[in-house]
């Protein structure tokens, strides 16, 4: 079984906690339906969210999916002027037998224009 890296990113509507845990529930469970996996498959997960995003730790909503087990962080992108605000990314590190080219990465919402080149 390979290691495999599967990127995503959204963009949330306001900076409360609730909203963050809907809106990173919903990237973390897309990434794994649209690659077949299980929360088993996790390796880690890199979390970052812009500097105005302060209501929680996106990594609290991975926790609130079940992933207990599973290494998780957090950290603050980069204060790049003009840049998507209110933005959580996503890097998973995962086993999978689905080559490079077959990992679905996941842009929801308005997050997809950060990466039009790789956005599903």
């Amino acid at each position: 079984m390979a290691v495999r890296a599967v990127r995503g990113a959204v963009q949330l509507e306001r900076d409360e906690a609730g909203h963050m845990d809907e809106q990173v529930g919903a990237l973390l469970t897309a990434v794994l339906e649209r690659n077949a996996l299980s929360a088993d498959d996790l390796i880690s997960i890199w979390f970052t969210a812009t500097p105005d995003l302060h209501s929680d730790f996106p990594a609290a909503a991975a926790r609130k999916l079940g992933i207990v087990d599973v290494p998780l962080i957090c950290a603050q992108e980069l204060d790049i002027e003009g840049a998507m605000p209110r933005v959580v990314r996503i890097l998973a590190h995962v086993e999978s037998d689905r080559p490079r080219a077959d990992i679905s990465h996941v842009y929801l919402g308005a997050a997809a224009a950060l990466r039009k080149d790789i956005a599903q």
